[in-house]
């Protein structure tokens, strides 16, 4: 398997391949790669051992060597790309998106959100109307971050705080954990954004 990560937030994206690799990896700039040096560098081995840990960077600019990167999806080393970015629109990329053999996982620097579009999804929530949360959260996405959006519902939720009302304390307590597990967890976080909307519109 083959991990390509991408997108703008460098930082978070080599926090990521460092976590699947270890401290002690190989370091490969792909800009003086060669075709013939796709051998050693997906199936050749090391003094070490038979398996090697590789982060290489920018090999989407190599153009010669990332139109032959499909022949080495089956390599048994732990290699993670760094790449700026990944256009699904080539055919080569579809393929590689669609296989099996690769985790595809873009990283982009928070956005800022419009707050009032952010409130929306929460609202419909609130109101028990969960598919038209979920509705709005998906009209938010090519546009918005989740960090940035579970922010901006917070900041709602806790508007309804008044030590009274019950259902907006839970409220709030859905979305202090929804923050906390998208910082640590490897799910998806606009999947953990609407779990938490479908949370709040049954409470």
């Amino acid at each position: 398997m083959i991990r390509i990560f991408y997108g703008n937030d460098r930082v978070k994206a080599r926090d990521a391949a460092e976590r699947i690799l270890g401290k002690d990896y190989e370091v490969i700039e792909a800009e003086n790669l060669t075709r013939e040096d796709l051998d050693s560098l997906f199936l050749g081995t090391s003094l070490f051992g038979a398996e090697r840990k590789i982060l290489v960077k920018g090999l989407a600019e190599n153009k010669d060597c990332w139109e032959k990167l499909g022949n080495y999806l089956e390599t048994t080393h732990s290699i993670v790309l760094l790449e700026t970015s990944f256009d699904k629109r080539t055919t080569l990329n579809k393929e590689l998106a669609k296989s099996k053999l690769v985790e595809l996982k873009e990283f982009k620097l928070p956005e800022i959100v419009d707050k009032y579009a952010a409130f929306k999804p929460f609202d419909m929530a609130w109101a028990g109307n969960s598919k038209m949360a979920l509705k709005k959260c998906d009209e938010l996405m090519a546009t918005s971050d989740p960090y940035a959006l579970i922010g901006a519902m917070g900041t709602q939720a806790l508007k309804l705080l008044d030590g009274k009302n019950a259902k907006a304390v839970a409220a709030t307590k859905i979305l202090a954990e929804t923050d906390i597990a998208m910082k640590s967890a490897e799910v998806d976080p606009w999947d953990l954004v609407k779990i938490a909307l479908v949370k709040i519109a049954t409470l």
